[in-house]
């Protein structure tokens, strides 16, 4: 599938894990953790939310845990369930993070539309194309509701993010526009990303930079079906060959709890290969404030040319 020369070096993993910790920031903390559940703050509001690896004892006492706005119940071993308000229900409120500016949502899934630990990589990512001394192009597969994207626009890029739910494209535009950024150049587009990224190959589309944040399961706005063990290696495998001659970076992200930080990695290096370059992998991970105890979040791995 790859379309660059066999002759170049492999690219190089690094050695060791990188732990990328996000502290918080003024509109996030992780204030709390232990028996199952994580105590975070979102602007003034105070949430409570399972998170089974927590196997320790919470710093603080239960009156500050049962006094937080809103808990999150699941009905499932999966992400469903339904939430709890102490007093009326919350309306989306408008959270920061640099020069981008979001809704936070309480979801079904026990997320609010959009994930903190990310930071971490938004951080990287905006220094990435501020740094790059040209507007990147980038390609944004399964965006969700945009952060990312916005961060890169909001930086210079020129983005094109893509994702199966039309309620979620909804969602990241009205970020966009919270962020005054609904006139920079970013291509909003409603498709499974498998479909997309083969379409743009078959044209002859290339990106400077690629953002992969799959879900570990998935259904496209047709039906299609996303299997993250089945389906990734493919997807990575068209991506490497949507790089541009003089490409940035390829940043793959992962949740399920089977993956890893390294088996992320040496998919991107098997891919790659040919391309040289620099494979980092690791952890992003949540740092509490109560005793700065980590919680380890998703698994990343990110090519730099």
């Amino acid at each position: 599938m790859t379309d660059h020369p066999r002759a170049s070096p492999s690219p190089r993993v690094d050695p060791d894990p990188t732990l990328l910790r996000t502290v918080g920031w003024s509109d996030y903390a992780l204030v709390d953790s232990g028996l199952g559940r994580k105590l975070e703050r979102y602007g003034h509001r105070s949430v409570v939310r399972p998170e089974p690896q927590c196997l320790w004892a919470r710093g603080l006492d239960s009156e500050t845990w049962d006094s937080a706005d809103a808990v999150f119940d699941p009905t499932d071993e999966e992400d469903s369930g339904r939430w709890r308000f102490h007093g009326a229900a919350i309306e989306p409120w408008v959270s920061s993070w640099g020069d981008v500016r979001f809704n936070g949502r309480f979801t079904p899934f026990r997320h609010l539309a959009f994930f903190p630990e990310q930071a971490a990589n938004w951080e990287w990512l905006d220094q990435t194309v501020r740094d790059a001394g040209r507007p990147l192009r980038i390609l944004n597969l399964f965006g969700y509701t945009g952060v990312a994207s916005l961060v890169c626009a909001a930086a210079g890029a020129q983005v094109t993010h893509v994702d199966a739910s039309r309620k979620a494209i909804g969602w990241a535009r009205d970020n966009a526009g919270l962020s005054g950024l609904e006139d920079r150049p970013i291509r909003w587009i409603c498709e499974d990303a498998r479909k997309y990224v083969q379409r743009e190959l078959r044209r002859g589309v290339k990106y400077d930079g690629i953002i992969l944040d799959p879900p570990k399961y998935g259904r496209g706005p047709d039906g299609e079906v996303w299997r993250l063990f089945e389906d990734l290696p493919n997807l990575v495998d068209i991506c490497a060959a949507l790089l541009s001659p003089d490409p940035a970076f390829l940043l793959l992200n992962a949740y399920a709890e089977r993956i890893s930080g390294a088996a992320l990695a040496g998919l991107l290096a098997d891919k790659l290969e040919g391309r040289g370059g620099n494979i980092a992998w690791g952890e992003l991970v949540l740092v509490e404030s109560a005793r700065q105890r980590e919680i380890g979040m998703s698994f990343y791995a990110r090519w730099t040319a």
